[in-house]
């Protein structure tokens, strides 16, 4: 005979109530599908990809997909918030190092992102930057999603040169919020040439020019 305490009861009330437990394995075949989604829209695109293609490659069946997302679209804008999370990591882990100075931890994403391309032979580029160059053939409820990343990746990096001027690491003239967008519409520039010539020198260039730039405290409003 079991004796059952008004906690108990409770606790077992609250388990009953609340949202059923995700099956581990579903969770396993739904993170499986967004990183096969990663790898073919990184390197390939979104038009170019099909959903059987991404289930053959991430071996789940049609019927779990669709238990997942509701549709192409669905899977797309659930890949972007996949792809920010990871990116978000990779760049605060950069722009957090307090062992190195403003500047240098900016250095050291590009360093750090430059060799993340050169593990896949420059072969695989930036979701986000990619979409966006397919925006004309893509679902509208992508483009505030994809302008959000971005402005969200032009915040930090702003927020990481405020502090770089405020330092003196760069001139007391320099607009941080100007020189961030400049960063981030040349970086994807400089990430797609990478891309198309499977080399880092693209990056190299725009990096060289841009720290030598931040020198100047340019461009400035």
């Amino acid at each position: 005979m079991t004796t059952e305490t008004p906690d108990s009861r409770s606790n077992q009330t609250e388990r009953r109530r609340g949202r059923p437990r995700r099956d581990p394995a579903q969770a396993e075949a739904r993170n499986r599908l967004l990183r096969s989604g990663l790898e073919h829209l990184t390197e390939s695109g979104y038009s170019a990809i099909g959903i059987d293609q991404i289930l053959r490659h991430a071996g789940v069946p049609k019927g779990s997909f669709y238990h997942y997302f509701r549709d192409k679209e669905a899977f797309g804008l659930a890949l972007i918030e996949a792809y920010q999370t990871y990116f978000v990591d990779l760049l605060d882990s950069a722009l957090d190092d307090e062992s190195l100075g403003h500047v240098d931890r900016l250095r050291l994403f590009v360093r750090r992102a430059t060799d993340g391309m050169a593990r896949h032979d420059f072969r695989r580029g930036c979701l986000v930057g990619n979409l966006g160059q397919e925006m004309a053939a893509l679902p509208e409820s992508f483009r505030a999603e994809l302008i959000a990343v971005f402005e969200d990746w032009q915040q930090r990096t702003a927020r990481c040169l405020s502090q770089a001027r405020a330092a003196g690491e760069i001139p007391q003239a320099a607009d941080p919020q100007a020189l961030a967008q400049f960063f981030w519409i040349g970086w994807e520039g400089a990430i797609l040439r990478a891309k198309l010539e499977q080399g880092p020198e693209p990056i190299r260039l725009f990096a060289d020019l841009f720290f030598s730039m931040l020198k100047e405290g340019e461009p400035n409003r």
